[in-house]
């Protein structure tokens, strides 16, 4: 693998200070921070940016392109569905929605998908679905969600409510009530918290913009043993979690428990905007006709990119591919910062990962780029990786050394900087 030398990246670096003037003069809101690059060719793990500029890519558009950048698979069948229809709306039969639901069904404990456009929206419709249930077919006003403190679940005014950070709601108050945060792993405060009014439990397998914090399996187990103690639905988020990332189709199937509702988007349709509600059955009482709807949700060229993506993850026999490549990416992660000592923690599952420091690494984030190494945040002082499920061990030994350096090169800076 070539990487980029640094001293390509000149014309790029130049452009910086133009984009920021461009960017006031935008017609876009500017709700983006983003990096000053124009990426406009990805294939497998690798992008490029309209300055010939190579990029190895361990961000996967925040775990989305879980097939790596243009799989061929793909691109066939959405070009196929392209000639063919486009969009009908869900007031009639869509065929290819009910073979994707079908697969999804025959590979997980759900009985029941609804298809939306995105996380936020899956999760949206996991919180209306509890109440709904909770109150029109259990007839109990229960109507309240309890969920984790430095969790994300979307940036709806529903799903930021639920969500454990407090950065992310500045500013749009009111916000919905019916919404409690507890630490995760604190049992005593879940205790706590649960009241008369609780229709639900939520988390994530793994808080990833939290800063990959792995659920404990006693504590999972313990929250699956209160649900079901007080009459209460589990919902799990696996947005960034599903489609094979963690080295399992689903992260909690790592657990043994399954949830009564959980939520998909990011890698299931390889860039597509899709996302998904799926459920046991016996929660189809309470989404009966009319309660819930969207316009796009599941249309003929979304599933084609569904059937496509999913069908392609449990062929190729994927979600073990990432467990395998995940183990060798801690692992080797550990054996070449282990004494580095601005790095206090790696962890992860599957190929999730997270490299815990002691303080800020946005500008190692930065200076990665200038190498032609895509990575991102995951929090302040965490490095997440999330490399596409085809990643080599190569590719991965590539990235290692990489960021052995950006460390090494950033740490000596700073020292550097104190000493003057």
């Amino acid at each position: 693998m070539t990487v980029t030398n640094p001293s390509q990246h000149s014309v790029a670096e130049s452009q910086a200070d133009q984009q920021s003037t461009v960017a006031s003069e935008s017609s876009l809101f500017p709700t983006y921070a983003r990096y000053p690059l124009n990426l406009v060719k990805g294939k497998g793990s690798y992008l490029w940016d309209d300055q010939g500029n190579q990029y190895l890519d361990f961000m996967s558009g925040l775990a989305v392109t879980n097939l790596g950048h243009a799989p061929d698979g793909v691109i066939a069948k959405v070009k196929e569905q392209l000639d063919e229809l486009w969009h009908v709306s869900n007031l009639f039969h869509i065929p290819a929605q009910e073979k994707a639901a079908a697969l999804l069904t025959a590979n997980t404990c759900a009985d029941a998908v609804f298809f939306c456009n995105s996380g936020a929206e899956a999760n949206e419709a996991a919180i209306k679905l509890a109440r709904r249930y909770q109150q029109k077919v259990l007839g109990k006003g229960r109507f309240e969600i309890i969920t984790f403190k430095q969790s994300f679940h979307g940036r709806t005014l529903a799903t930021l409510t639920a969500t454990g950070q407090d950065k992310v709601k500045e500013g749009f108050l009111p916000l919905p009530e019916g919404f409690v945060h507890v630490p995760l792993h604190d049992i005593p405060a879940l205790k706590e918290a649960i009241g008369p009014h609780t229709a639900a439990i939520m988390l994530e397998m793994i808080q990833a913009e939290g800063g990959i914090h792995v659920v404990e399996p006693a504590f999972l187990a313990e929250v699956k043993a209160l649900c079901e103690e007080h009459g209460l639905l589990l919902i799990m988020d696996e947005v960034q979690t599903g489609m094979g990332r963690t080295g399992k189709l689903f992260g909690h199937e790592h657990y043994g428990i399954e949830p009564d509702i959980f939520t998909v988007a990011k890698g299931i349709a390889s860039g597509f905007p899709v996302g998904a509600m799926l459920g046991k059955g016996y929660l189809r009482e309470a989404f009966t006709a009319g309660s819930h709807a969207t316009t796009f949700g599941g249309t003929p060229l979304a599933m084609s990119a569904v059937l496509a993506t999913v069908e392609t993850i449990l062929e190729d026999n994927l979600p073990a591919r990432a467990a395998e490549m995940g183990d060798y990416l801690m692992e080797s992660l550990r054996t070449h910062l282990a004494e580095q000592p601005f790095v206090t923690e790696i962890r992860g599952k599957g190929l999730i990962v997270g490299i815990a420091c002691k303080e800020a690494v946005g500008e190692i984030v930065l200076a990665g780029q200038k190498k032609g190494f895509l990575f991102v945040t995951a929090g302040p002082d965490v490095i997440r990786f999330l490399p596409n499920l085809y990643v080599t061990k190569e590719e991965i030994d590539t990235a290692v050394s990489l960021i052995v350096t950006l460390i090494e090169e950033h740490v000596a800076a700073k020292a550097t900087i104190g000493g003057e």
